[in-house]
């Protein structure tokens, strides 16, 4: 350091006499700083402020507050999600129909007799029109051949498999990146508050289970869905295996959803999240229980950023995922909150402006 004679023991003193002024400045930039941080620190930030967000936010306050006559306890805070238009995209295909469609070709090369057989047939042909007609008589069909017949732990390789390669023909992304932002927000809020987050959905258990952990944070055990038979068996080496069979032990759709609910948790949810007619029932089961509740519907209404369908409030009509005016206006009744994917979320996906999961 250069310094010049009779200048050190002054400099030094001065700097001295500044410290605490120093600390002072520092500790009032950190406190501000920290200030900032938590205020920036919304958990649903991909939410934008409305009754939807409002409602969810108090919903958590009333049942977490122990000083609140609304209060839950642990052991009894249970949330139940639907999946395919609640939690990711099931437009213009439900996730699983796409990968038992493909799985087609890998089961005609197994038996060759059903490439002249319906409704194989039709799906070798590549004819998209003519797939999208076919009955669900003929659906099933695939499903069965497509979903039974193997071990549960060769299913759960296969669909490992397809999910890393296989896109979605909008995006052009993987399947698992179509989650929607707000609502994994949603359920690590919900966790992050002591409620236990569940899935309950109309698509095979199985399937969802493979997934379920890496994109939702969603542990298998507690996925509960559309559940075919399973048979216990042994190899030629004496190992034990189960093999799924075309046999059908849960229909987790409409009256099916609070009965699995049931039969799978044993308790009535405190909220519920749905998007469709399959959803109706779950809702109403876990509203008219006692004490605090939240029943909630996801209504695609922008085109631009998902898809735009109803037909309730003159949206278009589908045979996926419907929505109609009459389920509109019983949640207007119950006291169900409609959740507007326009109107209420500021992102919809991780690649979607500024969103982050």
């Amino acid at each position: 350091m250069l310094t010049f004679p009779g200048t050190m023991n002054t400099t030094s003193h001065s700097l001295r006499s500044l410290r605490p002024l120093a600390f002072t400045l520092a500790l009032a930039a950190g406190v501000a700083l920290v200030g900032d941080t938590f205020a920036q620190a919304d958990p649903l930030s991909s939410w934008k402020d409305g009754a939807a967000k409002k409602a969810i936010v108090e919903f958590v306050r009333s049942t977490t507050n122990r000083a609140s006559p609304k209060f839950v306890p642990v052991e009894d805070r249970v949330a139940t999600f639907d999946q395919d238009g609640t939690l990711w995209v099931s437009h213009p295909m439900y996730t699983q129909v796409a990968y038992c469609l493909e799985r087609v070709p890998v089961i005609v090369k197994a038996k060759p007799e059903l490439a002249k057989v319906e409704p194989f047939k039709t799906v070798l042909s590549g004819n998209h029109e003519a797939i999208a007609k076919l009955p669900k008589e003929e659906l099933e069909k695939i499903l069965a051949a497509t979903l039974t017949g193997m071990s549960v732990d060769t299913f759960a390789a296969e669909v490992k498999k397809w999910l890393a390669t296989a896109k979605d023909p909008r995006w052009k992304r993987p399947y698992t990146e179509l989650a929607y932002v707000p609502m994994i927000e949603l359920m690590k809020y919900l966790r992050a508050n002591g409620y236990r987050t569940y899935i309950a959905t109309g698509g095979g258990q199985d399937f969802v289970r493979v997934y379920a952990q890496e994109v939702y944070g969603v542990p298998p055990e507690q996925v509960i869905g559309t559940a075919g038979g399973v048979k216990y068996a042994y190899d030629s080496a004496g190992r034990p295996f189960l093999t799924k069979e075309p046999k059908l032990l849960l229909d987790d759709n409409d009256a099916g959803k609070p009965e699995g609910i049931h039969l799978m948790i044993g308790r009535r949810p405190r909220a519920a999240f749905g998007n469709s007619t399959g959803d109706r029932e779950m809702l109403e089961y876990t509203k008219t229980g006692d004490g605090a509740r939240l029943s909630m519907l996801v209504l695609h209404d922008d085109a631009k950023r998902e898809y735009a369908y109803g037909p309730a409030t003159g949206l278009p009509d589908t045979k996926i995922g419907t929505f109609p005016q009459a389920l509109y206006d019983e949640a207007k009744k119950q006291g169900w909150i409609v959740i507007s994917m326009k109107d209420d979320w500021k992102h919809i996906f991780t690649f979607d402006g500024l969103a982050r999961r």
